[in-house]
Formats: structure tokens, sequence, C-alpha cells
């Protein structure tokens, strides 16, 4: 008989259990580029980055916007905690165009004073990603 190739993966918010349930993989940005992670990965513990959260299942793969956070990931675990995670549903498209329109504004004025160019730069791409996930 075949060994499975499904893991567990549990996806935290501050707010709620985003996704507990058995995957085949699971793919997401971290500060050091994208991963994608099946059964048997080696131990790590990576930082995220705002990108688009793969989850597939034996039905298939799932999109959602995932924000700033953590993710240990083990030989036949993932657990994700994350600041910000979203269905495509649970985005409201014109708040994330009007955050994208926001962001580029303030970057394209980075040189005044007291101005946080970090803070818009995550802002602009929190805001890409939620605009990713909804095509």
């Amino acid at each position: 008989m075949a060994e499975s190739s499904l893991f567990d993966l549990k996806v935290i918010t501050p707010e709620r259990v985003f996704f507990e349930g058995p995957v085949t993989m699971v793919e997401f940005n971290t500060t050091e580029g994208e991963i994608g992670v099946l059964k048997g990965h080696i131990p790590l513990t990576v930082i995220v980055d705002p990108g688009i959260l793969t989850i597939t299942t034996e039905e298939g793969p799932r999109n959602a916007a995932l924000h700033a956070g953590f993710a240990e990931i083990l030989p036949n675990r993932v657990t994700i905690l994350a600041e910000i995670v979203e269905w495509p549903s649970e985005i409201d498209a014109k708040r994330a165009e009007a955050a994208k329109e926001r962001a580029e504004i303030r970057l394209a004025h980075k040189g005044k004073e007291g101005f946080d160019v970090d803070r818009a730069t995550v802002a602009l791409k929190k805001a890409i990603c939620r605009l990713e996930v909804l095509k």
C-alpha cells in the first residue's frame, strides 16, 4: 500500500483558526522568496511575506491572501501564524484598490520628512496581494 502524501496544515490568526486539515502541498511567500512544502520537508522556521497562500488538498488548490507572520515547517505538519489571512470572498476589491492607490501615492512622495517608506511598501504589498488573489 502506498504511503499517503498528506500532512497537517494549520493556519492561525489572532482572530480565528483560518484553516486546519490534511493537505498535499502548501505554497506561500517568505522574506527569502517563494516556498512550496510537501510531506517530509526538512524542519524549518520562516518569516512570512505578503503574498498568495495556495493550499492544495485532495479536492484541489485554494488561494487566499496571506500577510505577515511566521511558519513552522516540520516533516508531517506546517503551522502558519499569520497577522491576516483572507479568502477571496472576504476581500473588498474597491477597498483594496483604494489602499493600493494610497500606498503608491505615498511612495511617490517618499522624500518628505517623517515618511515611513517601509510602512508604505508593506501596505502596497498587502493591497497587491489582495487584488491578485481576486483574479
